[in-house]
């Protein structure tokens, strides 16, 4: 072997070792950087004419599972959808309170507490329903269960909102990534054209695709000129020769009537590429976990809040329809919007009487229901009783006066009942009710009543055969409304399906701990997917770091080696300079 021969091999060796040397330098400097994989220098011996003339680095690679990265990003999008559906689970359960407290001295904070302590307040007004204290008593813890129920109805629709909005952010995200995948995919490509290593590129297309997974679920292959398209679930493209960017607008308001639907009109748009919709194909990630708190798990937990407010507000209503404040009210205005040429139905007897403050009889009338055929003709025989005009309002409420203002305005159920669901009258007609408004939301203590408690009915019109002018037809201290409040809470109701619950047959207490529970529940099972998803998606990343992350120990190890390389290639190197001078001396001297 000529001694040029042999200073290419030791050049050959040194840039070689060169090479390697810079390249574990950068594993070092990166083992922290997110995404980032071992790099390892590829070298083949160089062979002239059969025989070894040096070495060469033929490439730069790093060992990656293309396997493993494609179900790490199914583990990102299932983490993100855990995570986002933890958070809002947590938010949902702290506004529907806890039934029970920790702490032994403390109460629970739940609906169901509140309906406890308004029956305890019940309890006390039916042993005595003539005192003022404990009739404002009962209206305020009353009026303390609606805010309740309305503080926790906004609370939910205001989730709804957050998660709105927080899709059109994520969506930005999202095409953000796909720009990202689309950007190295064309830098990929040059720099592939020019022989360059792309394996850098590479990671940092994986870390694009994570964070792609992490926002929604995607399906991606690599061709074979290593471009990676991306796609939905449902295979439409988000990624080819160019990005795909996802369109969506957040409401601007959203009440629990605000609901998502792929034929328009809806109060949610949808999330579209290229003018089609794609949101019934975005399952997973966190925009996946947003669309369905957004449209199923929030909306079910409404609809169970509702269930209960209208059902209170039903038993409500129904009982204290059948009675009468003490003094009666002038004026009695109903709930129930109308039409003259409505038509009615009705069976049996309904008493109209006008007493003075005392409860002493001035007029009555027993109306038959059975004789009317429209609430015209139904306006008509109210307004003919003696002492009493009754009209429909522009809102087409019914309203009944007493026309000496000093006198008020007394109804008895008697027999009569009204419609299929046969209801009072009174109620029927909302001229009594204590609360209004339709679910949780609008549930509120009737304005009048909360502000002069003494309206509360806790007296009844006598019910008999015939009631003589000036009588006592209103009894003072009776207990027959308040004990029939009481029943309302300690009597088992009907509530049909809804959101999260099946139909139940249950009093309104046990109903509403199973409405919390419902939620709390739902937390639970959020709590439980992210420890599942954490643990998959931790496994799957500690599996890609084993295979492909950088082990400092062994880095320094082979720097150490490299550097043993290094300087040997050195010392050949430079003994064949010490041989071409002593040959160069040798030719001179000759």
């Amino acid at each position: 072997m000529s001694l040029a021969a042999a200073r290419n091999i030791a050049m050959s060796s040194l840039l070689t070792s060169q090479t390697r040397i810079s390249i574990s330098s950068s594993n070092v400097a990166n083992a922290d950087t997110e995404g980032y994989t071992r790099k390892t220098a590829t070298q083949a011996t160089d062979v002239t004419a059969g025989v070894g003339t040096g070495v060469t680095v033929t490439g730069i690679s790093s060992t990656v599972d293309k396997l493993l990265v494609a179900s790490l990003v199914k583990a990102e999008s299932r983490l993100g959808a855990a995570t986002t559906t933890e958070a809002y689970s947590s938010l949902l359960q702290d506004a529907y309170g806890t039934t029970s407290s920790d702490d032994s001295t403390t109460e629970g904070t739940s609906i169901a507490n509140s309906i406890a302590d308004l029956s305890s307040a019940l309890t006390e007004l039916a042993d005595t329903p003539e005192s003022a204290t404990l009739q404002a008593q009962v209206i305020d813890k009353l009026d303390s269960l609606a805010a309740q129920l309305r503080s926790t109805s906004s609370t939910v629709q205001s989730l709804r909102s957050n998660a709105d909005t927080e899709i059109e952010t994520s969506v930005g995200q999202i095409n953000q990534a796909l720009n990202d995948v689309n950007s190295i995919n064309k830098r990929i490509a040059s720099a592939s054209a020019s022989g360059a290593d792309t394996s850098d590129l590479e990671d940092q297309r994986n870390t694009a695709l994570s964070t792609l997974g992490t926002l929604m679920n995607v399906t991606y292959f690599t061709g074979s000129n290593n471009q990676v398209h991306v796609y939905t679930s449902g295979g439409k493209v988000l990624v080819d020769s160019s990005a795909h960017e996802l369109s969506y607008a957040s409401a601007s308001t959203v009440t629990s009537d605000t609901v998502y639907s792929e034929t328009p009109p809806s109060g949610f748009s949808g999330i579209t590429v290229d003018g089609l919709d794609i949101t019934s194909q975005i399952t997973s990630g966190n925009v996946g976990a947003l669309i369905e708190l957004r449209d199923e798990t929030l909306p079910n937990a409404q609809k169970d809040l509702d269930s209960l407010a209208d059902g209170l507000a039903d038993a409500l209503n129904a009982v204290h329809n059948q009675g009468t404040a003490l003094p009666a009210p002038a004026t009695l205005t109903g709930t129930t919007t109308l039409a003259g040429t409505d038509s009615f139905s009705g069976t049996g007897t309904t008493r109209f009487a006008v007493v003075d403050s005392d409860g002493a009889l001035v007029s009555y009338a027993d109306i038959d229901l059975s004789t009317v055929s429209t609430v015209d003709d139904l306006v008509s025989a109210i307004d003919s009783v003696d002492g009493l005009s009754a009209s429909l309002d522009s809102s087409g409420h019914l309203v009944v006066t007493a026309d000496d203002s000093d006198y008020g305005v007394s109804i008895g159920a008697m027999d009569g009942t009204v419609g299929t669901d046969e209801q009072g009258l009174s109620d029927w007609l909302g001229l009594n009710d204590l609360v209004t408004g339709k679910g949780a939301g609008n549930f509120s203590v009737r304005s009048g009543i909360l502000s002069n408690t003494s309206l509360l009915a806790v007296s009844k019109l006598s019910d008999g055969g015939t009631l003589t002018t000036g009588a006592s037809v209103l009894a003072s201290g009776s207990t027959v409304i308040a004990s029939a409040l009481l029943d309302a809470f300690e009597t088992k109701h009907t509530f049909g399906a809804a959101g999260n619950l099946g139909n139940a047959k249950a009093t309104f207490a046990t109903y509403a701990s199973e409405v919390v529970g419902a939620v709390s529940t739902g937390y639970s099972s959020a709590s439980s997917e992210l420890t599942t998803a954490t643990s998959l998606e931790s496994s799957l990343s500690d599996a890609i770091s084993s295979q492909s992350g950088v082990n400092l120990d062994e880095e320094t190890n082979l720097l150490s080696e490299l550097q043993t390389m290094y300087e040997a290639a050195a010392q050949v190197m430079s003994i064949v300079n010490d041989l071409f001078s002593t040959l160069l001396e040798m030719v001179q001297s000759a």
